[in-house]
C-alpha cells in the first residue's frame, strides 16, 4: 500500500474511535508523519472538545519537526470559529507545510475555505486519498449536509413466514438474543430512534440502551392526536424525547411536543424539523405503517432486516421490500440479517 494510503487509513481508523461521541460533528482522525514515521496522532473525541488536528499536533513531542512533516487528516480542516477555533489556522500557525486530505467538507461554513486558507499560506495540499472510505465512514454527516435531512436507517425483524407482529398488532419476540444485543449497539450509533403511534401504544417501548454500553439516542415518536397515555414509558420524561403531533401540549423538562401543520406533509415537516435540530441520523424501528411510509417515499439510506426461523402463521405482514441495488447478508445467531443500502444516498 502506498504511503499516502497507509497513513490515511490509520487516520480513518482513529476517526472511528469518536463514533457516537462527536455527533452531530463528523468523525475525524489525524496523523502527523516525519520522514516516514508517525510522530503524532489524534482524533475528535467529544463534541465541543478539541478537533483531531489539535489533538494530533499537541501529541508531537518535538514541534520543530512540524514544518518538515506531512499531516494526514480525514476531513478538510475547518475554517470558521465554532466550539473551537479554526483548525486550518492552527495548522498554519504551527508551520505545517504539507497536508493530505481524504474528503472535502460539504458544510457551507467550510466548503473549500479550509483548503483555500492552507493554499494561501503556502501549504502543499493533496486531496482525495481514500475518498470512498471516508465517505462511507461519515455517510451520516455527508447525507445530512447534502440532502438536508437525517440519515435514515429502517430496521425490523420478521418471522420466517413474513410477519412483523401477531394479529391486532400484538407484539412478540421474533428475533433472538444476539440480534437484540446488536440492535442496542445500533442504537448507540445513531443520534435518534423513531417509532410510530401504534408501536408506542401497543408495545410500550422504552427505546433506550440496556444490552450495550454507549450513549442512548434521543427518543422520537409520532402521536398526531396525542393518543399515547402519560403512563407509557416514552412519556416518563427520563430521557430527551420529541413527540411529533398535530395537537398542542405543554412541554415537560425532557419531553418536547412539536406541533406540525395539518396543511403540509407530516413526514417532510418532521424531517425538516429534525434537520434544524441538528439530528444527523435516525434509526426507524417501526411499525409497519411508518416503515412503509418511508419506503414508499424513497426516504431511506439503509434497511436492516432480521429474518427469524420462527413462524407466526398469522399477523401483521412485514413491509414489502423494493428492488435493492446492494445487499449484504450474515447470521446473527439463528437469525439471518440482511442489510440493504440505497446507492442514491451520496
Amino acid at each position: 500500500m502506498p504511503a499516502h494510503q497507509k497513513f490515511m487509513q490509520r487516520a480513518l481508523d482513529l476517526a472511528t474511535l469518536g463514533q457516537g461521541w462527536v455527533r452531530p460533528n463528523p468523525m475525524v482522525g489525524c496523523v502527523v508523519v516525519h520522514q516516514g514515521k508517525i510522530i503524532g496522532e489524534g482524533w475528535h473525541q467529544q463534541f465541543g472538545g478539541p478537533h483531531a488536528e489539535v489533538n494530533a499536533l499537541n501529541s508531537v513531542q518535538d514541534k520543530s519537526l512540524l514544518p518538515a512533516s506531512t499531516v494526514y487528516v480525514t476531513l478538510e480542516p475547518c475554517s470558521h470559529y465554532g466550539k473551537t477555533p479554526p483548525c486550518a489556522d492552527f495548522l498554519i500557525t504551527h508551520g505545517v507545510r504539507d497536508v493530505v486530505i481524504c474528503n472535502t467538507d460539504p458544510n457551507p461554513l467550510v466548503s473549500g475555505r479550509g483548503i483555500q486558507k492552507l493554499v494561501d499560506a503556502g501549504c502543499k495540499v493533496h486531496i482525495g486519498v481514500l475518498e470512498p472510505e471516508g465517505l462511507e465512514m461519515n455517510r451520516r454527516f455527508f447525507t445530512f449536509q447534502t440532502r438536508k435531512r437525517p440519515y435514515l436507517v429502517l430496521k425490523w425483524a420478521e418471522s420466517a413466514d413474513g410477519f412483523i407482529a401477531l394479529p391486532g398488532f400484538k407484539g412478540c419476540q421474533i428475533s433472538g438474543t444476539l440480534s437484540q444485543k446488536l440492535v442496542h449497539k445500533w442504537r448507540t450509533e445513531e443520534q435518534a430512534i423513531l417509532v410510530g403511534t401504534r408501536t408506542a401504544l401497543h408495545d410500550n417501548p422504552r427505546l433506550n440502551v440496556r444490552h450495550w454500553q454507549g450513549q442512548a439516542p434521543t427518543r422520537i415518536f409520532i402521536d398526531r392526536q396525542l393518543q399515547v397515555p402519560g403512563t407509557h414509558h416514552l412519556l416518563d420524561d427520563t430521557h430527551p424525547t420529541l413527540v411529533y403531533t398535530l395537537a398542542r401540549k405543554e412541554n415537560l423538562p425532557k419531553t418536547q411536543f412539536v406541533t406540525l401543520s395539518p396543511e403540509g406533509g407530516f413526514m417532510e415537516q418532521m424531517l425538516q424539523d429534525l434537520h434544524q435540530r441538528q439530528v444527523q441520523s435516525v434509526l426507524v424501528e417501526g411499525g409497519t405503517v411508518l416503515l412503509e411510509t418511508f419506503l414508499q417515499a424513497g426516504l431511506w439510506d439503509e434497511i436492516r432486516v432480521f429474518k427469524s426461523p420462527v413462524k407466526l402463521r398469522d399477523g401483521v405482514k412485514a413491509p414489502a421490500l423494493p428492488a435493492m441495488p446492494f445487499a449484504s447478508r450474515n447470521l446473527a445467531g439463528a437469525d439471518e440479517l440482511t442489510i440493504y443500502r440505497n446507492h442514491f444516498t451520496l
